[in-house]
């Protein structure tokens, strides 16, 4: 299912910043941490109901969901997204895909070996081509094809519209070997990622000319090396159509079709239902309707006993049934449609309960975690000793139970910002930063000078216009190790104004799970028109009675509740007027949900800017576009006309320093699919609480939660995801690297959204992506992973789960985990092509 991104890549955002000074942060526990010996680490394994290929039928089509229909089959581009990824996973070589253990792994379809046979005085890579791997028009596969994908993505020409080049930039040259199936290359540094490389590989038809690179794979691709052809793209069906490649040399396809299907995250439960999809990423609401259908297949035609109507008493139910049959004919009416209503209401989900037990929920852990990002940029957090505090007074533990406890999941937090649990390479780092410690996190904020009533304190020795003033607007360049040495000696600065203590009132009545059908509310309207008539029973206007009054009394007893920290809510860009320079600050809800933003896969760079320049966010160069620069900062980001003015100053207990509250803007989106991360978000204002920060949620749509808040930095704390990869050094590097000033005085941040980062961290990252040796480039790696968990941008909380509902009849298909799927192996297993026709549905 598709996420509100950030993937991974090379492209430079560009923001305004002040200049960034140099230091050293001392970090005395980064020598016990950063070397030593690997943990044992399990990961999940996937679930995809294996079958060896004989127990497999031959024939039949699958239907697979995807969010939407690629914009682009090149999976270079910078519109590069998810299905791109998924659907060329089918139809083009992939050299070294990841397997179940998050390794790279050597392809036999495609290559006989591929290994370093020259380290000195230049690292030369000789690969052997399997001599029967042909393009689909015939021609070998061979030396041609690399080194026109290697001119096109080396960097140095720029009608070739690439979003990354990762490892491109580094080779000195390609020849033949000893044959057209040899090919040998030479780096002109060393580069340890080598088989990151030509990964998915195009024919040279498309790489060799730029007009065929940006145009000639947009909508199809006529040349491909897979198990499957294309067969077509229909935009009115919202399809893409393979079919079972004839010329492939390799185990023949199972399936005789394979169709990829655009349908919306909150279309898939009736997808599967009416049978228009077999495999389908869901959420876990899906999930558990898929476990009642299964668990319902013995009730013998009863009643479902939920779904539609299924919370109604058996009172509400006699008063239904009364009002429908009483002598008020206006109010008889309006029951009886209410009535009417909740019975289709039943039907419709009865058959889609019925058409739901055919499937089968297969759960893993995606190759994904999930991050709480502070962004150093400035205000608070611009201080190492506030971002440590806020991480030091998470339990992660209980975050990743709240997510994963109730899938039946390992819940156990991540301890790696490079490697995920079951990858090689895997150690915790957190120890450079330390465990949950309230006391501790309450130290660092005091010695930072935030105190109990320091909001109430005016600013000390601050005059209009003085020195003092001047120099807090100046700053040191925050974000980094650097600049939080000079902070943690001078103070930090505070120049964003304290906002509004956060307001917000609980879920208002009618919004509490929907125990409250439609027909109860259709019901009482018709209650009270009798009882303003007087022809209702006594009994009848005791009831309504009792049931207002405890409506008003939960209504009170959630506000009451929510008072602390919620008093009002905003929801920003809504309203398509221009922003304020800082987004209108919203007041954390009592909502239990939180941010799903995630990122693609490996090809991630592309992705990134994809997000971005569609939304004309960058230009070529990757700058920020002109507009988006205007002093409002993201449009929409303040309270719309009529909301009512935020709840004075702070909560009880609350930190503060010169007058100002320690109050951080926790931005999340607000779309039906975040409810998992905005619970999670729920938690950790809760936990920040208790040690006197406030957080003011702000609520924004999902479609602008990346551009306007995450990438622009008008964010103080934010959830998103990355994705695994089995080369750490070349994909996370753009994400942790040090930003660097522009000429014109905007900071270049590459992927890295936390603005922190040190030169230190950075020369970690050049040096394993040199490093040949594989012990000693994973050693270099746990070395980076630490210093990142001690400058405390990124804190990982948990891998993010995966579900994904499948016919209970296909093989071989279902949650992958790392693994890259075998396309060629899905299909319906024997025992049902044996009985009816393989493909119930088509």
């Amino acid at each position: 299912m598709s996420h509100v991104g950030v993937p991974r890549g090379t492209v430079r955002k560009r923001r305004s910043l002040a200049l960034l000074t140099t230091g050293v942060l001392t970090i005395p526990v980064l020598a016990g941490c950063s070397s030593g010996g690997e943990e044992t680490s399990r990961g999940v394994p996937q679930d995809i109901a294996p079958a060896a290929r004989q127990a497999v039928s031959d024939g039949s089509t699958v239907n697979w969901a995807v969010d939407a229909l690629p914009a682009t089959f090149n999976a270079f581009q910078a519109d590069a997204d998810s299905a791109t990824t998924r659907i060329t996973g089918a139809l083009l070589p992939a050299l070294f895909p990841m397997d179940a253990s998050g390794q790279p792994k050597l392809n036999p379809d495609y290559l006989e070996s591929a290994k370093i046979i020259e380290r000195e005085p230049k690292q030369v890579v000789l690969y052997k081509l399997n001599q029967q791997a042909v393009w689909s028009d015939g021609r070998e596969i061979g030396a041609p094809d690399f080194v026109a994908q290697w001119r096109a993505l080396r960097g140095k020409d720029s009608a070739f519209w690439t979003a990354r080049n990762s490892g491109y930039e580094r080779i000195e040259k390609i020849e033949r070997g000893a044959d057209d199936l040899q090919v040998r290359v030479t780096f002109s540094k060393p580069y340890a990622d080598w088989r990151s490389l030509f990964s998915p590989l195009y024919p040279k038809e498309i790489t060799g000319s730029p007009d065929a690179f940006n145009d000639g794979a947009r909508t199809t691709l006529k040349n491909t090396a897979g198990p499957f052809v294309l067969r077509g793209v229909s935009k009115a069906k919202g399809t893409v159509t393979l079919a079972r490649n004839p010329r492939w040399w390799g185990d023949k396809a199972k399936l005789d079709t394979l169709v990829f299907r655009a349908v919306a995250a909150g279309d898939r439960t009736q997808a599967l239902a009416d049978g228009t999809v077999d495999v389908a990423d869901i959420d876990a609401s899906t999930a558990d309707r898929i476990a009642l259908a299964r668990r319902d297949r013995g009730n013998n035609g009863q009643p479902l006993a939920h779904g539609p109507g299924a919370e109604t008493t058996p009172a509400a139910a006699l008063r239904s049934w009364a009002l429908a049959h009483g002598s008020d004919e206006e109010a008889a009416e309006i029951a009886q449609a209410a009535r009417e209503k909740n019975r289709k209401a039943v039907v419709a989900y009865t058959a889609e309960q019925k058409g739901l037990r055919d499937f089968a929920v297969r759960k893993s852990l995606e190759p994904a975690y999930t991050q709480l990002a502070l962004n150093g940029e400035s205000g608070p957090l611009a201080d190492d000793r506030v971002r440590r505090a806020v991480a030091r007074a998470l339990d992660r533990e209980e975050l990743a139970r709240t997510v994963l406890g109730p899938l039946g999941l390992p819940a156990k937090p991540l301890g790696s910002h490079l490697v995920l649990a079951g990858q090689p390479g895997y150690k915790d780092g957190s120890g450079a930063l330390g465990d949950q410690n309230t006391k501790e996190a309450q130290a660092l904020l005091a010695d930072a000078g935030w105190t109990r009533g320091g909001a109430a304190q005016p600013p000390k020795d601050t005059k209009a216009g003085s020195e003092a003033e001047k120099k807090g607007a100046k700053g040191d360049a925050p974000g980094t190790e650097e600049g939080a040495e000079k902070e943690a000696a001078e103070g930090p600065k505070d120049d964003k104004e304290a906002k509004s203590e956060k307001a917000e009132n609980e879920k208002r009545a009618g919004q509490d799970g929907g125990k409250k059908t439609e027909q109860d509310g259709e019901e009482e309207k018709a209650g009270k028109k009798a009882e303003r008539d007087g022809e209702g029973s006594t009994a009848e206007n005791s009831t309504a009675e009792d049931s207002t009054a405890e409506g008003e009394k939960a209504d009170r007893a959630s506000e009451d509740s929510a008072a602390s920290r919620d008093e009002g809510l905003y929801i920003v860009g809504e309203d398509n007027k221009p922003g304020a320079h800082a987004p209108a600050r919203a007041a954390s809800t009592g909502d239990v949900s939180a941010v799903h933003v995630l990122a693609p896969a490996r090809t991630a760079a592309a992705q990134s800017a994809a997000l971005l320049r569609q939304a004309g966010a960058l230009g070529e160069d990757g700058a920020v576009a002109a507009q988006d620069k205007q002093p409002g900062g993201a449009a929409g980001a303040y309270a719309p006309v009529g909301t009512a003015a935020p709840a004075p100053a702070a909560a009880k207990g609350q930190l503060g320093k010169d007058g100002k509250a320690l109050t951080l803007r926790f931005v999340l989106p607000s779309g039906p699919g975040s409810q998992s991360l905005r619970s999670v978000g729920d938690k950790i204002a809760v936990m920040l609480e208790k040690i006197g920060i406030g957080t003011e949620i702000i609520k924004v749509p999902d479609e602008s939660y990346f551009k306007d808040h995450v990438a622009s930095g008008a964010y103080d704390l934010a959830l998103y995801s990355w994705p695994a990869t089995a080369y750490p050094a070349t994909d996370g590097r753009p994400i942790y690297a040090k930003p660097e000033p522009a000429t014109d005085g905007s900071l270049l941040v590459e992927q890295n959204y936390t603005r922190v980062g040190t030169d230190h961290i950075d020369q970690l990252f050049d040096q394993a992506a040199a490093e040949l040796d594989e012990k000693a480039a994973r050693e270099l790696l746990k070395q980076a992973d630490a210093r990142i968990w001690a400058a405390a941008g990124s804190i990982p909380l948990f891998q993010r789960p995966q579900l994904v509902a499948v016919d209970k009849k296909l093989a071989n298909v279902g949650a992958f985990g790392f693994a890259a799927p075998r396309y060629q192996d899905i299909g319906f297993k024997n025992r049902q092509a044996a009985g009816s026709p393989a493909d119930r549905k088509k």
